[in-house]
């Protein structure tokens, strides 16, 4: 059996948020308008009157509902593109890229969009558990399949994953930097709370 590695990526692996560095990279000016439509919203979230997963999944869909998803998938590409590797954390890159792939099962554990972050993962042959964009009809519907991947959610997902594609690991190692990753690092057998910092 394998060990099994579960990185968050961003803020554990990445040097800053890639949602809103995505969503910027992806329309400039629709993203400026929207964050000031939002920003009174903004506001009231960091003051706690407002949850964070709606909030997040109408910030995206402001921005890419009704966008072809050939059209998204193409920028998510030239996005990786652009901001590969000057995102990722040096230490965080080296500790990957050091890791023996054929000794360990490595996963990104992401409260992210696949939309964005698919590219890297496939660049390090990981495999992603994250936030999953609706499509109807070739277009992004604006809403999630599922929940946010985030908390409790993170355990869930990672849960079903190993059940579903029989993996058995006999160590289990997280890495993590938020209050949305503790139950992942509690979950493990060793957890890492912002390590690469």
């Amino acid at each position: 059996m394998k060990k099994g590695y579960f990185f968050d990526f961003d803020g554990t692996l990445t040097r800053s948020d890639s949602m809103f560095l995505f969503l910027r990279f992806y329309h400039p000016i629709l993203y400026y308008i929207q964050c000031l439509i939002f920003s009174p919203a903004f506001v009231l979230l960091k003051l706690g009157f407002l949850g964070a997963d709606e909030m997040k999944r109408k910030f995206i869909s402001s921005i890419l509902k009704g966008e072809r998803k050939t059209k998204i998938e193409k920028k998510s590409e030239e996005f990786f593109a652009v901001f590969y590797p000057k995102l990722i954390r040096e230490n965080a890159l080296e500790y990957i890229e050091k890791l023996d792939k054929q000794e360990a099962n490595i996963f990104i554990v992401t409260a992210s969009l696949d939309i964005w972050v698919k590219p890297f993962a496939e660049k390090w042959g990981c495999e992603l558990i994250s936030t999953r964009a609706k499509y109807t009809e070739g277009k992004y519907s604006g809403y999630f399949v599922g929940k946010n991947c985030n908390g409790q959610e993170k355990v869930k997902r990672i849960r079903e994953v190993l059940k579903a594609k029989n993996i058995f690991l006999h160590k289990t190692i997280a890495f993590g930097d938020t209050s949305g990753d503790i139950p992942m690092i509690r979950w493990a057998d060793e957890g890492f709370y912002r390590y690469f910092d």
